[in-house]
């Protein structure tokens, strides 16, 4: 890709955990441009996974009628992908600490902590039809 291009890739799924299968052919297809390696796509394809699911099962409530929007935005040296859904939103400072002991063997509550852990900045805001998380990274 040359320097100084931005390039946008928008998906749209409906609010069925089934559709989160479409979210890494939707990344595969975007890194024949972007050229990342295995370690920064993995990032990016857990990342956004998390976010997907996160938003179809919480933020929609696997309501059908419910869409989810992924944003896939890449200029120059930076990766930012939001996921933006129909939900109220989320406080993530209410979240328990998944490290904590009592948390350890929980079987879920680890979707915002790795989107941390993977990604170089993740912020959550509300938009006029939801609710919405923005993750970047650099991809050179």
């Amino acid at each position: 890709m040359k320097a100084g291009k931005a390039i946008k890739k928008v998906l749209t799924l409906k609010s069925d955990p089934k559709e989160v299968v479409k979210v890494e052919n939707f990344l595969e297809k975007t890194n024949k441009i972007l050229e990342l390696d295995d370690i920064r796509f993995n990032k990016l394809l857990v990342a956004t996974t998390e976010a997907v699911n996160n938003s179809i099962v919480h933020g929609n409530k696997r309501n059908p009628r419910k869409i989810v929007t992924i944003t896939l935005e890449f200029f120059d040296n930076l990766i930012s992908v939001s996921v933006e859904d129909e939900g109220p939103g989320l406080d993530p400072s209410t979240l328990p600490d998944p490290l904590a002991e009592e948390n350890l063997l929980r079987e879920n509550g680890r979707g915002v902590f790795l989107m941390r852990s993977l990604m170089e900045n993740v912020t959550f805001g509300n938009t006029s039809r939801g609710s919405i998380v923005i993750m970047s990274m650099k991809w050179k």
